[in-house]
């Protein structure tokens, strides 16, 4: 979903929920909503922590959070059950790349009060109370790991992706309770509700962390797909297999395991990396084909061993600028982040960046900014010069950054 609509839509969700919840007048009501600050949470994955900067400007850091005060719990609950423990191992040693896995995705409530995070090598999601640091809620998934997740256009509800149990659960942001489910295909990854939030489009990206990466073995990865439920009954829609697709334009030996992915702002179209390409894909939704392929620029530096990618991620973060004349694409194995102008698929500068895993959009929409997980730093890219603007360090592993919003003086729960 474009990020400018989301970020619109969660504005009137927040002044909404202060409307109806304080028994004021309307100039309380936008002076309480007034109170909101709009912000960037940083996951930085291997550490457990999130950093929030601001969401436009210099980005410089307002306050961190701690996403994990309940390690001790989490961890004696792990070593107690022989099962949980060997998941939990296997999350550290494939996944992982060596390190846990604590905090994959992030979302505030609508007032600002909590963030809600997904914790693969936890298998749960938290609401975190912003002002305490301490857990409102715990879901946990079905399964043994969680990991992309989606809020809806009014932000009262989050979808995340249950990756070992091809489940997706879709949950009431403020209590947590489990609202609905639907099955997926192979390791449910990226979640996206339309702008309507009439549908959610889910996209399974099978197995990543094997060695079998050679085209041959292609069908070793599973079953990978985009599923499409109505979010309102959890049924499914319809499914759209890429495969079908990519050997329809003589692409048989590219994969079809879609990782992230963006709708144009009139959701006409979708574009898509998928695994291994050094690249992305345009596909028209309403003749449901690939109508265009661009292929990026390679890094001489990048092995051709496509077992040497990250989880056979060769490009992984993509956005697009709210007038969608921009994308910003992550091209993490190539170690550069660039802004290709939509129209004509024509990239701009290649901006160095180490191992940049994610990209999204900044507060005031003039900005890509994308995650150097390398690097340990956020960096933003102007979308309309495509140079570099600035960097910002954080902690360790970032990847997912999304915005969110902040009590307008809050500076961090001091965890």
């Amino acid at each position: 979903m474009p990020a400018f609509r989301t970020r619109h839509l969660c504005s009137v969700a927040a002044a909404l929920v202060l409307t109806v919840t304080a028994p004021a007048t309307a100039a309380t009501a936008v002076s309480d909503a007034a109170a909101l600050r709009e912000v960037l949470f940083v996951g930085n994955n291997w550490e457990g922590t999130a950093d929030v900067i601001k969401s436009s400007g210099d980005f410089a850091k307002i306050g961190r959070i701690n996403v994990i005060p309940d390690k001790d719990a989490r961890m004696a609950a792990i070593n107690a059950d022989p099962i949980k423990w060997i998941y939990f191992q296997a999350i550290r040693n494939g996944v992982g790349e060596g390190h846990d896995q604590f905090v994959d995705d992030m979302y505030t409530t609508p007032d600002g009060t909590s963030v809600v995070v997904s914790r693969p090598s936890f298998a749960d999601v938290v609401s975190l109370n912003l002002a305490t640091g301490r857990i409102n809620w715990r879901f946990p998934v079905s399964g043994y790991r969680s990991d992309h997740m989606a809020v809806s256009p009014d932000g009262t509800r989050v979808a995340v992706s249950a990756s070992i149990s091809n489940t997706v659960h879709v949950l009431d942001i403020t209590t947590g309770k489990q609202l609905g489910s639907f099955k997926t295909g192979d390791k449910p990854h990226e979640n996206i509700f339309t702008k309507d939030g009439k549908y959610i489009y889910n996209m399974s990206i099978g197995d990543v962390n094997t060695s079998q990466d050679a085209p041959w073995q292609d069908f070793t990865k599973g079953d990978r797909r985009i599923t499409v439920v109505d979010a309102n009954t959890y049924q499914q829609v319809k499914i759209i297999d890429m495969r079908q697709r990519l050997d329809a334009i003589g692409l048989k030996d590219y994969s079809d395991a879609v990782r992230p992915a963006v709708f144009s702002p009139d959701e006409s179209k979708l574009y898509f990396q998928v695994s291994f390409f050094n690249g992305f894909f345009e596909y028209d939704l309403a003749t449901d084909r690939i109508t265009r392929t661009k292929n990026l620029p390679k890094n001489p530096a990048t092995s051709d061993d496509r077992t040497t990618y990250v989880n056979d991620s060769r490009h992984h973060g993509l956005s697009m600028s709210p007038d969608g004349t921009k994308l910003c694409v992550a091209g993490t194995m190539d170690d550069y982040a660039t802004v290709v102008d939509r129209a004509t698929l024509q990239e701009g500068p290649l901006v160095t960046a180490s191992k940049p895993y994610w990209a999204t959009v900044s507060g005031d929409g003039k900005s890509c900014v994308i995650s150097e997980s390398g690097a340990d730093k956020v960096t933003a890219i102007d979308f309309a010069t495509g140079q570099k603007l600035v960097s910002v360090p954080v902690g360790d592993h970032p990847q997912r950054v999304r915005l969110g919003h902040v009590a307008a003086n809050w500076t961090g729960t001091g965890s």
